[in-house]
């Protein structure tokens, strides 16, 4: 018999419901809803948090890790030993008291986003359940540990946060700023949307290398004749030299990413001028 899954008990289901949420809100504009679904993650998923704990043996099984399959059994083995030993009943309190504070500070329909590793959050939690039969518990790991020690997945399909996420940005910046967007745009886009599931790594990498490109290009427009023989233009290229040096200090925000194309557009304009 099919075991019917309780998606608003799952954690790791909820936690990737509300970074959904965040995104949206984001690409809406909707900086207030952003900020709320941002900081119920903050105040329930802390570092010592059941919650946090819980979401933690969820990602231990997470597919596309590439282990080999001894590996990946060692780690579900611990994952699970790791759930048995959290406090049931603690547990449940934080999901109830985070359920609440959603329904109550966002709204229901939060659990209605569509996560798109739900199948597998779902396979997880079966695995975790004392109720699963043990005949199908042990055909859930074994597809588990099949996923686990699948090869990683390219870079790029972090953009598929979704495409009609990604889509939605890019008309949004369009739009704004009536022009098309360029490579080095549309993979700072993707980064940045990707961020609100990663804690930011992928942006952080990408942000190091391409605002110390835009800061070396920015110190060689000042040689460029037409810049250099404006002192206003030399002031507003240093000013903007020194606002992307303050852009290395988290939280990355919506004001830093538009700031941060809108140079990307100049210094192309630029390059494209002293060709």
């Amino acid at each position: 018999m099919k075991i019917k899954h309780n998606k608003k008990r799952n954690t790791a289901f909820v936690y990737e419901s509300l970074i959904r949420e965040a995104t949206i809100a984001t690409l809406k504009n909707d900086i207030k809803r952003k900020n709320t679904a941002l900081s119920i993650v903050r105040r329930f998923f802390k570092s010592r948090s059941l919650l946090k704990q819980d979401l933690n043996c969820y990602r231990a099984l997470s597919p596309h890790q590439n282990l080999n399959e001894d590996i990946s059994e060692k780690i579900l083995k611990e994952a699970k030993l790791h759930k048995r030993l959290l406090d049931a009943e603690g547990l449940f309190d934080e999901q109830t008291d985070l359920i609440n504070t959603i329904n109550k500070e966002l709204a229901p329909n939060v659990f209605s986003n569509f996560v798109p590793n739900y199948k597998t959050l779902a396979t997880i939690s079966q695995i975790f359940s004392d109720t699963t039969a043990p005949k199908n518990k042990i055909l859930l790991e074994h597809k588990i540990v099949k996923e686990m020690s699948l090869p990683r997945q390219p870079k790029e399909k972090a953009s598929e946060i979704d495409g009609t996420v990604y889509k939605l940005f890019a008309e949004k910046f369009n739009k704004k700023y009536e022009n098309n967007l360029l490579a080095e745009q549309k993979e700072l886009l993707t980064h940045y949307v990707a961020s609100f599931s990663d804690n930011a790594v992928s942006l952080k990498v990408f942000l190091n290398e391409e605002i110390a490109r835009l800061k070396k290009g920015l110190h060689e427009a000042k040689t460029v004749k037409e810049v250099k023989g404006d002192p206003t233009m030399v002031q507003k290229t240093e000013r903007v030299i020194a606002r992307l040096n303050e852009f290395f200090k988290p939280p990355f925000n919506d004001e830093m990413l538009l700031t941060i194309m809108k140079t990307q557009a100049l210094l192309k304009e630029i390059s494209s001028d002293d060709d």
